[in-house]
């Protein structure tokens, strides 16, 4: 069957084999509004005939603003099958970069979720090219509801739109994916039909038996959700998308989903819940649950008859909680943007949720390496997919080739040559080893190493990762270079901080009083220790400064992905580092 799937949009045709009552849905404002496979493909057929109408064809521009909903893959699909580039925007984007997208991508047409997206896309439009279409999914006041363009489709039955999918190969663009990563203007990315079969087809070793309801909650206009998308709808698995990261314990309560894609922090965000709750506990309750995740740390995927006799019994009386706080029906977890804590992964398999973690960029489509039933290793990312291949520099650089690589970059020829050299390698940027030969481990970003004044090299996400292990740490980035020692910024879980203050009688009023406190200074001083331990002396953080208010993407200081911009987060926080440094040399002058 994957043989006749050569384009993206031959999913369709694909999915029609096996129709389904509910194919995708997506809850808007409080309801749950679903497509079946045929009228999906109906809604598809006559927005794509509405977009001919509007002199979109092959080549065109079509770009999509919006939050994930159905309509967001209907647009999707309509612009792709008449050979159109679809070209995705995140709703946080600033009005800069929507500005230098809608430019540099000579967008025609643009789809926006609601009234909020469109007064952000109205003025660049505007100071863009005000020729630019604008229709909107919900209705909104001053712009053209998208169920005109249905409407066009509809009464347009003479467009013949085989035609138009026939002129459509593999090798043509199927979207530009604008990134920024986390510094500079941004690149548009250029993704071919085959660049996405191929991933999501070689990627479906991830989807075990039994998948037949996935969960969406991450952001469509990234190429990792996007692709499990499509990865679902070639596994035959019903999309939900979640109304929003707020309404997502509820969601996942309703659909009870066998599978979802997530990052880590929310795996992590789940994880400390529990076990603040598990802390509440009492006497032999307590007892219970702690041995529970004592045994669930060990976990391997090859643990004797005793080791599984303990876990059965756990998983009885502590996991199946957990399992019923998911929905109670998750068959896989698969989790992808940033690095996964291998202890969380060992915690999460053990309690019957098996959590497969995998690596890629935008560039790559994006999967290059993936853990799966058939092959897992606890802090790798995975075995390489078919059709791939991967090398690692001298200096330690992971290079890939093979099917999923971009075409390259719009309009930038010379970041193209840059990052594909000419045996067609492409350069991730990121520091890695293979282990066993067989299973990628990735150690930091290459552009994120730094030197110390001392002349030694930090990794700082290895060290990251580890601090971020404590409950009392919601975010951290460990700084320093040129300097005599490495510090950080950190986030407290505030959640806890209030929790354990709240034991050891310390009066909390505001986030930034309490982190001024001596006590809860202490208290990180000891955490950032501990976790320091197995660590060089020259790595170890050695001070660090409090922070009150958490990052985010609508700050400026993370990527839609939820990396750090730690040259954002530098600049915002230019005086806390200095102080940092200078109160160090006024200790050490001092004794």
């Amino acid at each position: 069957m994957a043989a006749s799937i050569k384009r993206v949009f031959d999913l369709l045709k694909f999915s029609l084999e096996q129709p389904k009552a509910e194919f995708i849905s997506g809850k808007i404002k409080g309801k749950w509004i679903n497509y079946s496979t045929q009228d999906f493909c109906n809604t598809v057929d006559d927005l794509s005939r509405g977009l001919v109408k509007q002199g979109i064809g092959k080549g065109g521009r079509v770009a999509v603003m919006s939050h994930n909903r159905p309509e967001w893959n209907i647009a999707d699909f309509a612009a792709n099958q008449i050979g159109a580039y679809q070209i995705p925007l995140y709703p946080t984007l600033a009005e800069n970069d929507i500005q230098f997208i809608l430019k540099d991508a000579e967008i025609a047409i643009i789809f926006v979720a609601d009234e909020e997206i469109y007064k952000k896309v109205k003025p660049c439009v505007e100071a863009v090219n005000p020729a630019i279409k604008i229709y909107g999914f919900n209705e909104i006041q001053g712009t053209a509801h998208w169920s005109t363009l249905l409407e066009e489709g509809k009464s347009s039955a003479e467009i013949n739109l085989d035609e138009y999918r026939d002129k459509v190969k593999p090798e043509d663009i199927l979207t530009l994916i604008y990134t920024s990563g986390t510094t500079g203007t941004p690149k548009g990315v250029m993704l071919t039909h085959h660049n996405l079969v191929s991933n999501f087809v070689n990627s479906a070793v991830v989807m075990p038996e039994g998948v037949s309801k996935g969960l969406s909650f991450l952001p469509l206009s990234h190429i990792f959700e996007r692709m499990i998308i499509y990865l679902y709808l070639f596994n035959h698995t019903a999309v939900y998308y979640a109304e929003s990261m707020d309404t997502i314990v509820a969601d996942i309560q309703q659909v009870k989903p066998n599978a979802f894609s997530t990052v880590p922090r929310l795996l992590e965000k789940v994880y400390d819940k529990i076990m603040e709750k598990g802390k509440s506990l009492t006497g032999i309750k307590k007892g219970i649950f702690f041995w529970s995740v004592a045994l669930a740390e060990k976990y391997t995927t090859d643990a004797g008859p005793w080791y599984n006799f303990k876990l059965g019994i756990a998983r009885k009386l502590v996991f199946k909680k957990w399992q019923e706080a998911l929905g109670g029906e998750i068959v896989v977890i698969v989790s992808g943007g940033a690095a996964l804590n291998p202890r969380l992964a060992r915690i999460f398999w053990a309690a019957g949720m098996p959590v497969f973690e995998g690596y890629g960029l935008t560039e790559t489509s994006p999967v290059i390496t993936v853990n799966h039933f058939g092959g897992t290793m606890f802090g790798s990312v995975g075995e390489v997919i078919k059709g791939v291949e991967v090398k690692i520099a001298e200096d330690g650089e992971v290079l890939t080739r093979g099917h999923q690589v971009m075409k390259g970059y719009y309009n930038r020829q010379d970041l193209t040559d840059e990052a594909i050299d000419r045996e067609g390698w492409f350069h991730t940027g990121d520091i890695g080893e293979l282990v066993d030969g067989r299973f990628l481990r990735i150690t930091d970003r290459k552009k994120e190493m730094f030197k110390t004044a001392g002349g030694k090299y930090i990794a700082p996400q290895m060290l990251e990762n580890k601090y971020k292990e404590s409950i009392f740490i919601e975010q951290i980035m460990v700084l320093g270079e040129n300097r005599k020692f490495p510090s950080a910024l950190i986030v407290p879980n505030f959640e806890t901080l209030k929790t354990w203050a709240g034991r050891k009688g310390i009066p909390y009023t505001t986030n930034e009083e309490i982190i001024k406190n001596e006590q809860v200074l202490t208290k990180y001083t000891e955490v950032i220790e501990a976790a320091s331990v197995g660590f060089g002396k020259w790595e170890q953080v050695k001070r660090f400064a409090l922070l009150p208010k958490e990052w985010s993407i609508d700050g400026g200081e993370l990527t839609p992905k939820l990396s750090l911009k730690r040259k954002v987060i530098t600049e915002k926080n230019n005086e806390i580092i200095e102080k940092i440094y200078k109160d160090a040399e006024n200790y050490k002058a001092s004794n």
